[in-house]
């Protein structure tokens, strides 16, 4: 079961990855050919994260619209919402000490865009003065920012990890913050919860990069404005 109370903190250090994620999947649309193949883990049809095609019609989910979330216990989730456009823009989960920020986006149907939006996360990111690094992770290649966390907000050094698979016309990103950025075993927990996550892309026609859309349940929680 999801527990849906989640920390005004927690929604400000989140906010400078998400404008940088979004901005780079939008800027990203016209990439070299080289950066076109589709990222995604061997086992991705199997063990996720899944395309809606892909999963039973009878397993529960918490539905989104776009995203689809697996409940578990200790799950606490909260909607990122752009009040200029009045949209959700992404879905914050925090489990066990750690927290994952997960957006959804249409793709083409035989190419991938997480090559090309994971060099444009890191050109904005290092432009902000962060420190940037490419690693191989269990979904793929990922991203490593450490930055100056601001003084009002404790100060130190606030480190992200950017991950993203490629699927069946769409791509879905996500941030992982707090203790799955060091720590192997909370790490693996949170890699679950993304892999268990359902895309549900749509058969509309829809341009390469475009958010899909995320829809409020009732009983969670939004935090805004300025998440997108």
């Amino acid at each position: 079961m999801a527990d849906t109370d989640m920390s005004d903190e927690t929604a400000e250090n989140d906010e400078s990855v998400t404008d940088a994620a979004e901005l780079a999947v939008r800027e990203g649309e016209g990439d070299a050919p080289a950066d076109d193949a589709k990222s995604a883990p061997e086992d991705r049809g199997a063990a996720g994260p899944f395309d809606l095609s892909e999963v039973p019609a009878m397993r529960p989910y918490v539905d989104l619209g776009g995203i689809k979330i697996a409940p578990r216990e200790g799950l606490q989730m909260r909607l990122e919402v752009d009040e200029r456009a009045k949209r959700v823009v992404a879905v914050t989960l925090e489990f066990a000490e750690s927290v994952l920020q997960m957006q959804a986006f249409s793709a083409p149907k035989t190419t991938g865009l997480w090559h090309g939006v994971r060099r444009e996360i890191g050109q904005q990111l290092a432009a902000q003065g962060a420190d940037v690094q490419e690693e191989a992770g269990r979904l793929g290649p990922e991203l490593v920012t450490r930055s100056e966390a601001p003084a009002e907000q404790g100060g130190g050094v606030r480190v992200a990890r950017f991950v993203g698979v490629d699927g069946p016309r769409w791509l879905l990103r996500g941030v992982i913050m707090g203790r799955a950025t060091v720590d192997a075993e909370a790490r693996a927990k949170i890699d679950e919860i993304f892999r268990e996550t359902v895309v549900v892309r749509g058969d509309q026609p829809m341009p390469p990069s475009e958010l899909l859309l995320l829809t409020m349940p009732a009983g969670v929680p939004q935090a805004g404005p300025g998440a997108a």
